[in-house]
């Protein structure tokens, strides 16, 4: 154990989706840390050094170990810092916060990429803020470099993850359902299960706060449509642990409209990947919602998310899953998450998360 009175250096930009979601979790638990402006140099050469992966945020701790990927950062740091946790103690609240937590890292990914890079006014700002701080030591024209930020991540995150002509609408209604399925739960109380913080606000905190509350576009559709899901978003930013108010003992009806959402859309996802994992192939097709999605690339890291998250229901006693099924229905969710079934990824075996060598990016395949 480190000594927790000095700061983690935390590398990232503040632009960036899972450095918000992982700052948002260090200041509500109260752990010092430095925040480090991340270069490109830092993203590329200390990466694979470091951490093995090209990935946003990376931690150095400090006893000089490196961690990256915020899922099992948060993990690891829930068992060090173990006051006022994120993860409640009630079995099906526990599960259901760690799948609002997936569905938000990985599948929300993909409409808060689209509305910042499709949007020219979005596009042009991000474009200058990456480029500002990521190329702040590369010797060329500022205008190569907004121009490079910007094509890079308009080809391989909006362009190679499934937006089209045909997915477009799709995409883009993705946000305008999370809103709606938010307003309601967040005008009737402070967090998303309740009156205390837990990982689901962690985990939406990705999408909402650094891209969907700043990027302009997606900004002004929030204040708009859901004030009340403004407020969270910066609510959760304030907010810090205190004594005296218990997490969720159990499961909010009004999120089953989310939690369906999840199972048409994030676990179909997760199961085509896996799929087309298990059999070898490179990319996968699927249909979400009646919205066909083509070539997506396969991702090892996101079959190991499907197997985490089967392994956690699995272990929920027989009321717990009766409640699930009442809650959303029983075909809905729960098929979808168990469709696939034989899934071992043999990723990270032996619990090394966030501390793997080579950690596995969810895209196989980046190009500059």
């Amino acid at each position: 154990m480190f000594d927790d009175a000095a700061p983690l250096k935390v590398y990232g930009l503040k632009v960036s989706y899972f450095t918000g979601k992982l700052e948002a979790y260090l200041r509500y638990k109260r752990i010092p840390y430095d925040f480090i402006p991340m270069t490109a140099h830092d993203f590329t050469h200390k990466g694979r050094l470091k951490t093995g992966a090209m990935q946003m945020p990376m931690v150095e701790l400090p006893d000089g170990r490196w961690i990256t990927d915020t899922t099992p950062i948060i993990e690891w740091l829930e068992s060090q810092y173990c006051e006022s946790s994120i993860l409640p103690d009630e079995p099906l609240c526990s599960f259901v916060a760690r799948l609002i937590e997936d569905y938000a890292d990985e599948w929300l990914w993909r409409p808060a990429m689209a509305y910042r890079w499709i949007h020219d006014q979005d596009a042009r700002l991000l474009s200058h803020q990456i480029s500002s701080v990521m190329g702040r030591n590369i010797s060329v024209p500022a205008a190569l470099k907004r121009w490079n930020v910007r094509r890079r991540q308009h080809k391989n995150f909006v362009l190679r993850d499934g937006f089209t002509e045909a997915t477009a609408e799709h995409i883009k209604n993705t946000y305008i359902r999370l809103l709606d399925n938010l307003e309601g739960p967040l005008s009737t109380r402070d967090f998303v299960m309740g009156d205390r913080l837990t990982l689901a606000d962690i985990g939406l905190m990705g999408p909402l706060f650094r891209h969907f509350a700043m990027d302009p576009t997606p900004a002004e559709i929030m204040r708009e449509r859901a004030p009340n899901v403004v407020a969270w978003v910066y609510r959760v930013w304030a907010a810090r642990s205190a004594k005296g108010v218990s997490l969720p003992r159990r499961v909010p009806d009004d999120l089953a409209p989310l939690l369906r959402e999840i199972g048409e859309t994030h676990l179909v996802a997760l199961n085509a990947n896996a799929r087309a994992w298990m059999s070898g192939h490179k990319t996968y097709d699927v249909e979400v919602q009646g919205v066909r999605y083509e070539r997506l690339q396969t991702s090892v890291y996101r079959a190991w998310c499907l197997e985490r998250l089967q392994a956690e229901y699995e272990e929920l006693c027989f009321e717990a899953k009766a409640m699930l099924d009442q809650l959303v229905g029983a075909d809905g969710l729960v098929p979808e998450l168990l469709k696939v079934e034989g899934l071992e990824t043999g990723y990270d075996p032996e619990g090394f998360a966030p501390f793997l060598s080579r950690a596995a990016p969810v895209f196989p395949v980046v190009r500059d």
